[in-house]
């Protein structure tokens, strides 16, 4: 789609962000991107392939009602700081009212008013405030990544198990490339005032994902399920913050009723394609 729209993605240097640029710059050839970052020293590859770098932190109202000044369009990706985000992704609201942008998509959770997921609570209050800000917006309803699963592959093969609580629920996984492809080709232009459900096209179980591993391992690797509180005990084990444990583990058995499942196949439509398989994701993961 041809367009000179300055066109703004937030948190540019992060997993999603960087592949949302790049993939505008193929549906958007002409658009002027624009990177929002935290950290520019850590940007200069997007500055040296032509983006405009602006400065601010989602919890800076000021830097970012300078960096947001005249913004066609913005893509807000959610933040990773739970428990800050809707204070965060508000400020982001505010200061793109008071620039006068004129859309915003965000990148929210799947089914997130459906299952009462305690992940989906911020992105529901991100939601409000889209709606009322007055902006015309365009939920992204992105599902799990695929390489959620995949970054403790290499762990889960050494172990030769990989454990979980979502029993046999299907989740519909995606790769980050897939849901920025989308990301991109919604901020070009043409699906404005919709609310995207976005997941994988296969919904697959955890013992599938472990069953797909062990083929490409080499190796068996068992799938565990676990009760919720076991789950989120292990993951406090692993290291991770209780309050981060308890959420992921929430989201785990709340798939096992469908919290993260969806057979539209809304997003292979959007990006033209079948989703990428989880098979491909390992294989990247383990190189």
């Amino acid at each position: 789609m041809v367009t000179s729209e300055n066109i703004l993605v937030t948190g540019a240097t992060g997993l999603l962000g960087r592949r949302v640029v790049a993939a505008l710059r193929k549906v958007a050839p002409s658009a002027h991107v624009i990177g929002l970052v935290r950290d520019s020293a850590k940007a200069q590859d997007l500055a040296a392939a032509g983006v405009e770098l602006r400065m601010a932190s989602y919890d800076d109202l000021p830097a970012l009602r300078a960096a947001l000044v005249g913004v066609d369009k913005l893509l807000l990706i959610s933040s990773s700081e739970l428990g800050k985000r809707a204070a965060q992704h508000g400020n982001v609201i505010d200061a793109a009212k008071a620039a006068g942008v004129g859309f915003i998509a965000y990148t929210s959770l799947l089914n997130a008013d459906r299952y009462g997921l305690a992940l989906a609570e911020e992105h529901l209050a991100t939601e409000v405030l889209l709606r009322e800000s007055g902006i015309v917006h365009t939920l992204l309803r992105n599902g799990w990544y695929s390489e959620n699963f995949t970054i403790s592959s290499a762990h889960d093969i050494q172990v030769g198990k990989y454990f979980g609580a979502a029993g046999d629920g299907r989740i519909s996984a995606a790769s980050r490339q897939d849901f920025a492809e989308a990301a991109a080709i919604v901020i070009a232009g043409g699906h404005e005032g919709k609310v995207l459900e976005l997941g994988g096209d296969t919904g697959i179980t955890l013992a599938d994902y472990a069953a797909q591993l062990s083929d490409i391992a080499g190796k068996l690797v068992a799938y565990v399920d676990l009760p919720e509180a076991a789950y989120r005990d292990a993951l406090v084990g692993a290291g991770l913050l209780p309050p981060l444990a308890a959420m992921l583990a929430d989201t785990q058995a709340k798939a096992a009723s469908g919290a993260l499942r969806d057979d539209s196949k809304t997003l292979s439509k959007l990006i033209g394609r079948p989703t990428t398989p989880i098979a491909e994701t390992i294989k990247a993961e383990l190189g």
